[in-house]
């Protein structure tokens, strides 16, 4: 189907028309308020009092202007007065058209000439209808004279432009103004401020402006969206939403300015006209219904132009739409036409069943993949029912397009369907073919084997004869059918290799046929005879194997991979043959004896009621769980590639999706293919799923690969949580939680597995699976904790080599810990009276190592801490102390025979107890293995015939202490082992390394022959006076007479180096640090019980090495 433009919405013309009378309405409103001269052109003149209204009304409604005494009038230009006079003229004229004006000059403390003049500039400046000039004359009596007769001169002159009354006084002016319309220096009682007067008027015309400028705003955007030409691009149409709405925006917020001003002008208008009498305020009034007119149409056109822009906005945001559910259609729709173009180039054809698989194989993945994509057009199709039922104006067209999708997505569903099913068959066909040919060649072999001499009996021939009755009984029944049916059965698939495969197959099926008959001919009539027949050939029973018949030959076989080839003897060819069938039977034997297990029913209603509930909600939840994964991988993970939201992406996450999601499709696809349907083939048998937990205990693995990623995937989250990619996508998924939240899912369904199994197995009580379960519940205990420890395990820093050699983590935790160690012939005091380190412990299964936990803090610090790596230990080189005196969470780890003591301590008793049986275990394994390499090396010394005396040699050389089961409390919580008395040495838990390491192999090349050979049981006795090199304690003093001064004291640690040849040993006070020769009769004496000790322990092989190990 080729490509279609989008269907571009219908324009709002109505909501338009309605817009644009609006406006007019407005423009005749702003008509009546403003006036062709603006304030702000005679503000100046205005300001200085020229002329002012004050509001006041004469006979017939006249509008009266007043004049003042103004000393400047005269240099006041003509142009400017005329603007003065027009502009005060236009005011009312704009409210009331024909009025008209009386103008009351005052020139009470003027001359003549002035009240000449400006009469005189008022004839030729004034606009209006001017209806009479009341002139109050000077007051003086001297200018009152003069005016008095330069009037009555002029007076012709002036009445023959406009009317003019001279007035004496104030009184005279009552007579022809009500003294209520007057202001009070005439002697009136009007109300009037000119600064007020300033204010109002200027406030008024100011908004007047904004007014006709919002209208006109108004009216071009309106016309703008009316007019628009929309593209066919969807980056386009979403830089055109988003101008629109800023456009919108600003023009709401000047609405809203606007609006909020001309409020605060009414509520001044409404207290001015309350103040007033409405017959001398009618300025005010007019001026009130005006702005509150003009304000009233100024909401409905804002009411206009919102309504227009709502429907013209949702119009465009449901074409955004449409553009995009196109391009997603077309692109599945090209996804779709390439899935079938790529299965109609599988091709069927049989040739072999190796061809035959492989192309099952390209059919299982082409199918994964049209399964990943039927998956998107599903979910296209789900949007666009979302989008018809939100009213699109397209409806008709969008789901025309999910129909579309539907029909493609079952055609190519069916067309996989067709071809696997023809696969199938050819793969049955196939199979059955190699089976009647295996049985064929099964029969030539066994015609083969059977040997001559053997049917020259009676009972040797029936014997034969019933053997190959058996053979034959077993014939498949593919054979028994024959050609016809089996061309009438696979009709639908065979094509010219299968018809020749077949062919074939009956061809040497007839070939063996034949000959089994002609061999069960011959038989039956040996049999038949009773007396023995005369043999043809002399017996040769240790004949070589027979060479193959060129009846079977491989150019009758149809397949390679099926050659009858007779070079190997033929007993083993046989039992080459028979032997997947064999394992083919067990099989099956076992599957039925599963299948037939009965079904333990208690009568329990109410349990087996429970059992359902939790697996009903363990499947349930399981199935929400895919889907919100499903819509975290497509919704977000999937959109990262989207182009449409490329702009939203920043630059420096386009690569970083792995490191956000993890193995997130992983997780997914192996819930929504594999465990999803193994938990809900467990409906009904709940006690089953422990199977299914086991079954996929390594799949779980998964969640340790996902978690240890998951402190990276927080970093980078909270570095762009606020991109609006993200938002754009929570908003089309209208999820009320962020990312993160959703990336959270798997932890919380990690842990929630092992609460579901402890219910389950808590009404599963006397089941006959409830071992599964109770294996099942251990194995999520044991991954959680794998999951915890790697966490930990990752934060590891400063550890060079690679974390991976050194074997799984069993154990991690916080301990206190002192250390003390040898510094070459001398040791470091006891540390265990001065503050310990606090130390980060992990126990792997090689090593165990020691760090500094560091947590960072301030607001980008990261949630989970690190670890300093300190210091390793390898395990084939540790010991353990199990109990310290006086502190019961307190134990000795030492490494390479002491030289390095760790006292650790424990948060709690019950952590050390697990802390010590996994070290045990560890270190129990080693000395199996240890053991099993001595048995070793034994048997291989017993097949190089060694003497008796060497073999004993190399079994001690190469033996192991025994291990005590749990050591006693020590005199001492140090680990300084100088002090240490016998009996702590003897309660020491010997856990011994590996006896081949260097150090080992070193020591036990200074030892000779007699010593690394004698036993401790045969010569106690004599090697009690014996001296060893060591450390020893003086049991008495001593004082040489030599230049060397050597002192030994009760009490004092001396070291016994070695011995020379004249009899003496070179000994060093390791208390007084003083060094000398002693003979070995005087050591004796000096160090008394102290060699028996170290000669009981010498006696042991084992202890031998520890010593050595400890020595310098």
């Amino acid at each position: 189907m080729g490509s279609v433009s989008p269907q571009v919405p219908q324009k709002d013309m109505e909501g338009y028309y309605n817009l644009l009378q609006a406006s007019s309405e407005l423009e005749s409103t702003l008509q009546q308020v403003t006036v062709p001269v603006s304030m702000q052109e005679v503000a100046g003149y205005i300001e200085k009092q020229v002329a002012y209204l004050s509001g006041g009304r004469g006979e017939d409604s006249s509008v009266i202007i007043t004049l003042p005494e103004c000393s400047a009038f005269s240099d006041i230009p003509e142009e400017a007065l005329a603007k003065v006079l027009s502009y005060l003229t236009l005011i009312p004229r704009a409210r009331q058209p024909g009025v008209k004006f009386i103008i009351i000059l005052d020139r009470r403390l003027d001359t003549w000439t002035s009240i000449k003049t400006a009469l005189a500039r008022i004839a030729a400046s004034f606009p209006g209808n001017l209806h009479l000039v009341l002139v109050l004359r000077p007051t003086s009596f001297f200018q009152r004279t003069v005016t008095d007769l330069g009037f009555r001169f002029s007076q012709e002159d002036f009445m023959l432009n406009m009317p003019v009354v001279m007035l004496s006084s104030v009184t005279d002016l009552l007579r022809y103004i009500d003294e209520k319309q007057l202001t009070s220096e005439f002697g009136g009682t009007l109300d009037y401020c000119h600064s007020d007067w300033i204010v109002l008027r200027t406030a008024i015309e100011s908004f007047a402006v904004m007014v006709k400028d919002i209208a006109q705003m108004l009216q071009a955007f309106g016309t703008e969206l009316a007019e628009m030409q929309l593209s066919e691009e969807c980056n386009a149409i979403e830089l055109l939403l988003l101008s629109h709405t800023e456009k919108y925006r600003r023009l709401k917020d000047a609405i809203r300015s606007v609006m909020r001003e001309g409020r605060q002008l009414l509520s001044n208008l409404e207290t001015s006209r309350k103040e007033g009498d409405s017959d001398t305020r009618w300025d005010i009034t007019q001026d009130w219904d005006t702005m509150q007119r003009l304000l009233a149409q100024l909401k409905d056109m804002e009411i206009s132009f919102d309504g227009f822009f709502d429907k013209h906005h949702l119009k465009l945001q449901q074409y955004l739409q449409l553009l995009r559910y196109e391009h997603s259609f077309q692109k599945l729709e090209c996804s779709l036409e390439k899935l079938r173009a790529q299965e109609r180039k599988i091709r069927v054809t049989g040739e072999s069943m190796a061809q035959t698989e492989q192309t099952i194989k390209e059919l299982d993945s082409l199918e994964k993949r049209a399964q990943e994509e039927m998956s998107l057009a599903q979910v296209l199709i789900l949007h666009g029912h979302q989008l018809a039922a939100g009213h699109h104006y397209a409806m008709a067209m969008i789901i025309q397009r999910c129909n579309e999708l539907r029909h493609q997505c079952d055609i190519l569903t069916s067309t996989l369907t067709t071809k696997r099913n023809i696969l199938k068959q050819v793969q049955t066909l196939l199979l059955r073919l190699e089976e009647a040919q295996c049985w064929c060649d099964d029969g030539a072999y066994l015609l083969a084997n059977q040997q001559v001499d053997k049917f020259q009996s009676k009972e040797g021939a029936q014997t034969a004869l019933r053997n190959i009755e058996k053979f034959q009984e077993g014939a498949p029944p593919l054979l028994s059918e024959g050609a016809d049916v089996l061309f009438l059965e696979y009709e639908s698939v065979l094509n010219p290799y299968l018809q020749d495969h077949i062919g074939k197959a009956f061809e040497k099926h007839s070939s063996v046929q034949a000959l089994i008959q002609s061999r069960q001919n011959c038989l039956k009539k040996l049999a038949d005879k009773h007396v023995r027949p005369v043999q043809l050939v002399a017996p040769r029973p240790e004949n070589p194997p027979r060479s193959k018949s060129p009846l079977f030959s491989p150019k009758h076989d149809f397949n390679s991979s099926l050659k009858f080839t007779f070079d190997l003897p033929l007993p083993g060819k046989r039992a080459s043959r028979k032997s997947p069938n064999s394992r083919k039977i067990e099989v099956i034997h076992d599957y039925q004896t599963q299948s037939c297990l009965p079904y333990s029913v208690d009568g329990e209603d109410g349990t087996d009621l429970l059992k359902r509930h939790v697996m009903n909600e363990l499947i349930e939840t399981e199935r929400v769980y895919v889907e919100e994964l499903l819509a975290v991988l497509l919704g977000y993970r999937a959109e990262m590639d989207n182009p449409s939201l490329a702009s939203l992406l920043p630059t420096s996450l386009c690569n970083k999706r792995d490191v956000l999601f993890g193995n997130l499709p992983d997780i997914f696809n192996f819930h929504s293919s594999v465990f999803l349907q193994d938990l809900e083939s467990c409906l009904d048998t709940p006690e089953a799923v422990g199977a299914c937990f086991l079954k996929r205990k390594e799949n779980f693995h998964l969640y340790e690969c996902y978690c240890q990623n998951k402190p990276r995937s927080e970093s980078l989250w909270r570095q762009f949580s606020d991109c609006l990619f993200f938002q754009e996508c929570q908003k089309k998924l209208e999820h009320k939680l962020a990312l993160d939240s959703y990336l959270l899912k798997p932890v919380q369904r990690l842990t929630k597995y092992q609460l579901l199994l402890k219910e389950l197995l808590k009404y599963s009580s006397g089941c006959e699976r409830i071992s599964e379960l109770q294996g099942a519940l251990a194995a999520m205990l044991d991954l959680l904790k794998s999951v915890n420890d790697s966490m930990h395990q990752i934060a590891i820093t400063g550890y060079e080599g690679d974390l991976g050699d050194l074997g799984r983590v069993l154990m991690q935790g916080s301990f206190s810990v002192w250390i003390s160690h040898k510094k070459g012939p001398t040791r470091v005091k006891e540390l265990a009276r001065f503050k310990p380190m606090q130390r980060h412990l992990f126990l792997h299964e090689h090593a165990l190592l020691f760090c500094k936990r560091r947590e960072e803090h301030g607001e980008n610090a990261e949630k989970t801490p690190s670890y300093s790596f300190k210091h390793c230990l390898k395990m084939s080189a540790v010991g353990i102390t199990e109990k310290i005196k006086g502190d019961v969470k307190k134990f000795e780890i030492w490494y390479s025979g002491r030289e390095e003591v760790y006292v650790i301590q424990a948060p709690t008793v019950e952590v050390k107890i697990a802390w010590l049986n996994e070290i045990r275990k560890i270190l129990t394994n080693q000395q199996k293995l240890l053991k099993e390499d001595l048995c070793h090396s034994a048997a291989f010394s017993e097949q190089m015939q060694l003497s008796p005396t060497l073999s004993v040699s190399k079994q001690q050389s190469n033996s192991v202490p025994s291990v005590s089961s749990e050591g006693i409390e020590s005199g001492h919580s140090s680990p300084d082992t100088l002090s240490c008395s016998t009996q702590h040495q003897r309660n020491r838990c010997s856990w011994p390394g590996t006896p081949y390491s260097v150090d080992i192999c070193e020591g036990l090349e200074d030892w000779n022959g007699a010593n690394g050979l004698s036993h401790l049981s045969d010569t106690e006795e004599e090697d009690a006076g014996h001296l060893f090199p060591g450390r020893y304690r003086a049991f008495a003093d001593w004082q040489k007479n030599r230049s060397d001064n050597l002192i030994i004291k009760c009490g004092d640690v001396i070291q016994l180096q070695h011995e020379e040849n004249y009899g003496q040993w070179l000994v060093k006070n390791l208390s007084r640090r003083q060094e000398g020769r002693i003979p070995t009769t005087n050591l004796q004496s000096i160090l008394g019980d102290s060699i028996k000790i170290h000669s009981n322990r010498q006696g042991d092989p084992g202890n031998r090495r520890a010593r050595k190990l400890s020595s310098p």
